[in-house]
């Protein structure tokens, strides 16, 4: 049985675990990043431009968006109210369904469950408001793709993601270097960051480079993959759907070949 590390925030460890187990893998977790609520400079305006219906489109990136948006408003029946009367898009179906859970439609998903995917299947956006509600993290290659094709574009950072401290961190690498973890699943570019800092820190970089090239490294998406790579680390499977899902099936696909 081949052994997966885990290292999505801890909210999604068990449900990430029962998934692997679910597909035959063992599993090893440690959170390398954490999801706390933040609350911008930008929120207010965002919320006074839906509830006074000048938003055209509103855009989220992920659940925990949708999540830590809601969690801030007072008036929530009264924004969701004029939260359906814009064109709603999700990046992915988890984010489409914690929308509608809430009681919001959902106009548009793109076919791939990215940054980049959405700006190409937003079309005829010139003039348009448009508003993004995201993480502190979330890439640049949205707004700009946004802003290029004329739109104008509001962003506001509704949560942060951090690096956690857990007593689980050094043991995970520890593992990783007696060649313990067949593979390394990567779901975002801090994620990657903190991983190589602890490396770092630990003094061991350069030999888990070695081994991790040995074995089999996961990323979700292009952008984790490019930070992986940064760090001289291949990486062997990128999934088309940018979900979690998707990734390890892929992996198992791999694993079966």
């Amino acid at each position: 049985m081949k052994r997966i590390a885990i290292m999505r925030p801890s909210g999604y460890l068990a449900g990430s675990v029962k998934l692997a187990n679910s597909m035959g893998f063992d599993t090893i977790t440690a959170p390398m990043i954490d999801v706390v609520d933040k609350t911008d400079a930008n929120f207010k305006g965002f919320v006074e431009r839906v509830m006074g219906g000048k938003s055209d489109y509103v855009i989220f990136t992920s659940a925990n968006g949708v999540e830590f948006t809601l969690l801030k408003l007072d008036e929530l029946d009264e924004f969701i109210e004029q939260l359906n009367k814009t064109q709603v898009v999700a990046i992915g179906p988890k984010t489409r369904t914690a929308l509608q859970k809430n009681g919001i439609r959902v106009s548009i998903v793109p076919e791939s469950f990215s940054s980049h995917g959405l700006v190409e299947q937003i079309s005829g956006i010139e003039g348009a408001v448009i508003e993004i509600a995201r993480s502190s993290h979330g890439a640049p290659e949205l707004v700009d793709g946004l802003l290029k094709k004329g739109a104008v574009v509001h962003e506001t950072q509704v949560y942060q993601l951090i690096s956690p401290k857990d007593e689980r961190h050094k043991k995970l690498i520890e593992k990783a270097l007696a060649g313990e973890i067949d593979i390394f699943a990567f779901t975002s570019s801090m994620m990657a960051r903190n991983f190589m800092a602890l490396a770092d820190e630990m003094g061991v970089k350069d030999e888990l480079v070695r081994i991790m090239n040995e074995k089999t490294v996961a990323a979700i998406g292009k952008p984790t993959a490019d930070t992986l790579s940064r760090f001289g680390i291949d990486v062997k499977v990128i999934p088309k759907h940018y979900t979690f899902e998707e990734l390890l099936q892929e992996c198992k696909k791999q694993d079966l070949e």
